[in-house]
């Protein structure tokens, strides 16, 4: 045993790296190593031998396993003190330059007409994407019969059989949003309401979810030439042209009375479209004064008050000002995408109270 003991301890001793140790090991204490081999010669001793024979090469094994590892955790360690005094980091260098992230197009939009807006006066209104059928539909004016109102135009919350609570939908505008805004401020009011809608529709120009805006003003004396001037004062701000040209086109909405599309004047050259000069004209969005019963169903008097209407998809007019061509294309960006339409952020207060970059 003593023999055993010596030679091993001497050789893990000497082990100048870990595969020299490994092959110590094996021949040690390894499945056919000495002293595996030794206690198998337990079964022909007596008794009395196995006793005294049994323990020694138990506390044989268990030293050279401790001597194997202590070698072990010494190589590792003068290992890594040799990397230590072989390798260096100058940290005086500065750090590699990265790009940096922006808001996304929707989201700078939703931002910058919320500050137009914002100096006409309107406030920002929010309410739930998960609506009631009587504020998505029945408050608004909007009949039973309306094709709106259909499943294969509507995403309408699942009911358990039995369950005979009223119809929840989502949202398919922004438009509960005022009739909240009626019922809980009353009038004169003016606000507008960003967020998002759904509806079951998906192409180009469509998506199941996307982005409006709608704004409201109620007040005693509002007049379709005050909508006039408030679409013009923003589509200036927003797309940056002195001046615009608008067309109202006679249409119909339930929730509004008259009713127009509006169309801005623009113009395509070499594919690319020019807000405000040309001779072709886009659609951009709806409008019209606001029906009374609609403004009833805001808790609101229609003999005493009375005010206008809009709503516009903020992906849509997004795509307008940064030249994007793919609707579908917002929800499967990243940043090499927009860069590819030279979007960038601009400096200009956000909403949060810092710089847009």
């Amino acid at each position: 045993m003593d023999d055993l003991k010596a030679k091993y301890l001497g050789q893990i001793a000497d082990a100048g790296d870990e595969a020299a140790l490994e092959a110590i090991r094996v021949a040690a204490v390894g499945k056919k190593g000495e002293v595996a081999l030794k206690m198998r010669e337990l079964g022909k001793m007596t008794p009395e031998e196995r006793q005294v024979a049994g323990p020694a090469l138990n506390a044989l094994k268990d030293e050279i396993n401790s001597a194997l590892s202590a070698k072990k955790a010494g190589l590792a360690d003068a290992a890594l003190d040799e990397r230590l005094r072989t390798e260096w980091l100058d940290v005086t260098l500065p750090v590699r330059p990265s790009r940096q992230g922006s808001l996304h197009p929707i989201s700078q939009a939703s931002e910058e007409l919320t500050a137009i807006f914002a100096e006409m006066g309107f406030a920002v209104a929010e309410g739930p994407r998960i609506e009631t059928d009587w504020y998505n539909f029945d408050a608004l004016n909007i009949p039973g019969h309306h094709p709106a109102r259909a499943e294969m135009d509507t995403f309408y919350m699942h009911r358990d059989q039995g369950d005979n609570r009223p119809p929840h939908v989502l949202r398919t505008h922004t438009s509960p949003v005022q009739i909240r805004s009626m019922e809980k401020t009353g009038a004169p009011i003016r606000v507008i309401c960003p967020g998002g809608v759904y509806r079951a529709d998906y192409d180009q120009t469509h998506t199941p979810m996307f982005h409006q805006v709608e704004g409201l003003a109620i007040d005693k004396d509002i007049s379709m030439a005050n909508l006039k001037w408030v679409l013009e004062e923003f589509v200036k701000a927003f797309f940056e042209v002195d001046g615009v040209d608008l067309r109202f086109r006679a249409s119909h909405f339930p929730f509004t009375e008259p009713s127009a599309e509006v169309d801005i004047r623009c113009s395509w050259e070499g594919g690319t479209l020019k807000i405000g000069e040309g001779d072709d004209w886009l659609e951009i969005l709806g409008s019209g004064m606001v029906h009374p019963k609609v403004i009833a169903a805001g808790g609101i008097d229609p003999d005493e008050y009375q005010g206008f209407a809009f709503g516009m998809g903020i992906d849509r007019i997004a795509m307008l000002k940064y030249g994007i061509p793919d609707l579908r294309a917002f929800f499967e960006s990243d940043l090499r995408w927009l860069r590819h339409y030279g979007f960038a952020a601009l400096d200009m207060p956000n909403l949060h109270g810092g710089l847009s970059r």
